[in-house]
Formats: C-alpha cells, structure tokens, sequence
C-alpha cells in the first residue's frame, strides 16, 4: 500500500496548497475519491467548498463542471436533453453538465425535489437517461455538493434517498487565526487555485481506487461495522438508522483510510474515525430527541461508546 500512500501524499499536498489548514478534511476527501463516492460539503458560505472542487479537479486533470442549483432548475438542465436537429432530421442528445468527472452541486438544497432526483441515477448507477436512452459517465465521477446549515429561506431539504448517496459528509470550518493570515498572503495578488497543477494521472487513480478494495478487514471487526450501523437504527433518540448502505460506506471508507495511512489491513481506530462522516448524515433524529438539542453526530459518538469494540490489536501482526 507505500504506492496508495504515496498517491494521496501527493494529492493531498496540492490541494493544501489551496486549501490552508484543513487536512482532516482533505484526506476525508481523498477518501471519498477512492472509495469512488460523493461528498456533501455543508458549511457556511466563504469557507472554501468551491475551491476545493475546482482544486481535487485540477490536480488530477479531470473534467470540471459546476452546477448552480436554483429553485427554477429543471432536471433536464442537469441531465441534458435531445433536440431536434432540422438539418439532419434527427434527434441528438444535449449533454447536460452533470456529463463531467468532478461535478460540483452548488447549493443542492436550493433545487426542487423533482430536479435533485435528476441526480439519484447518475450518482448511483454513474448514468444518465434521456427519452429512454442511456447514456454512461465517463470515470472517475465524484459529486461534491455543497449546502448552507443555516439559511433556509427558499430550500427544500434533501430527501433520505439522496442524503444515502453521499458516501461522506463533511464540513470545513472557520480556519484559524494563523492560517487565515497565510490565506491573506497566499492570495494577496493571485488566487492559488489558479497555479494548481495535474499531479495525478486519470490511470494511476483508477488504478489506486480498484486497489484500495485489497485492504483486508478481519471478521470481527467486519461485524463491528455492522453492529455500529445496527445500533443507529435501535438508539432511541433515532427515528430513522443508517441503512446497509451505511455500512457499505463505513466499510470502503475504513479501507481507504487504512490505505493512506499505508497499510494493508483495518484496525478498530478506522471505523470509529470514519463512522462520523459516513453515517451522521443517514440518520433522522426522532422529534422528542430534536427538541432537547440530539444531534445526529452526537448519536453516533454514543454508538460508538456503547458498541463494543473486538480483540485488541486486530492486524497488528500483519505485514
């Protein structure tokens, strides 16, 4: 796994080029990458979510496209659509923007149900169709989608099914003091973003993401990964659990993990470190539970305390 960790390094050098001070939240993006998942970026706004997209795209030489959500959007404006064409006589498919490798969603919350559904089958079965055509999307294909936490003038929540088709979901925060100030010095006469080169090629990642799907996860701790998701659908401060696609993602998300850090293996630590990021956003918050301040994130710390953890040291022997 040295060529895994050795790629991320690499990656996750550029981006904190860009993107100062917050390397927690670049390698949860690497992670999602790997783990050929989506992201939702929920934060409030100037706090570099667009940068990072457009970032994770330049540096690995991908196909950008930004899609700016607004109430009047239709799914064809995400999709694309088939217009006539007079001269050939012939329909011919208008590809939309969501036909791009790193799609950025911008203010997913602010489209209508009816368009953010345009989205469900690209991000699950990477297609799209079109007047009963089907149409493939090019690899890799990442969605980072952005909402804001706390304006909700004009939104429309996102529904369950689209919330269980982000593999992670993360926040940026406010930077600190001093690395606000670097970020003052590193765009005093040009934005950073725009120095940003290809370090990766569209090869060596398809390759790394078939590869981080090696790293190996004994038994035990493939129960506890279910035992934790399980145990978000019992809490009883929870309406609805994280569904086996929750456990789906803390499992990838734990093998990508595993592999940045340059082992071929899992231990107990990536799953209680990844459990956060892939379920809290699954889980609905019973209304009893809302009114005395529960929150999803704090179920999953809970989870995690109350779930037991397997034999100590799993993997330690492992070369």
């Amino acid at each position: 796994m040295a060529s895994l960790q050795a790629l991320g390094e690499k990656l996750s050098q550029n981006v904190e080029q860009v993107i100062i001070g917050k390397r927690r939240e670049v390698m949860l993006t690497l992670i999602g990458l790997l783990c050929q998942g989506h992201i939702l970026i929920e934060d409030v706004p100037g706090v570099g979510k667009t940068v990072l997209a457009k970032t994770l795209s330049r540096s690995l030489g991908c196909n950008f496209s930004r899609i700016q959500f607004t109430p009047d959007m239709l799914p064809s404006d995400v999709t694309g659509i088939s217009m006539f064409n007079q001269q050939t006589r012939e329909f011919e498919f208008r590809a939309g923007p969501i036909m791009a490798q790193v799609v950025l969603a911008d203010e997913i919350n602010r489209a209508t149900p009816k368009t953010q559904s345009a989205l469900l089958e690209a991000m699950e079965e990477r297609q799209v169709t079109v007047d009963g055509t089907t149409y493939q999307l090019a690899r890799p294909f990442i969605v980072l989608a952005t909402q804001n936490p706390i304006e909700y003038e004009g939104t429309f929540p996102l529904p369950e099914a689209q919330l269980d088709r982000f593999l992670l979901r993360i926040r940026l925060g406010y930077p600190g003091t001093a690395d606000e100030v670097r970020i003052l010095d590193a765009q005093q006469y040009n934005h950073p973003v725009n120095s940003v080169e290809q370090v990766v090629s569209l090869e060596e990642l398809l390759a790394a993401q078939e590869e981080v799907k090696k790293v190996y996860i004994e038994n035990d701790l493939r129960r506890y990964v279910v035992d934790v998701v399980s145990a978000t659908r019992s809490h009883e401060d929870v309406y609805l659990g994280a569904s086996p696609r929750g456990s789906l993602a803390l499992f990838r998300a734990a093998q990508a993990r595993a592999a940045l850090a340059g082992r071929d293996f899992i231990l107990p630590d990536d799953i209680k470190e990844m459990a956060e990021p892939t379920l809290a956003h699954r889980i609905i918050v019973g209304p009893a539970a809302r009114i005395k301040d529960v929150t999803s994130d704090g179920i999953v710390a809970d989870v995690l305390r109350r779930v037991p953890v397997p034999g100590a040291a799993l993997g330690a022997t492992r070369n």
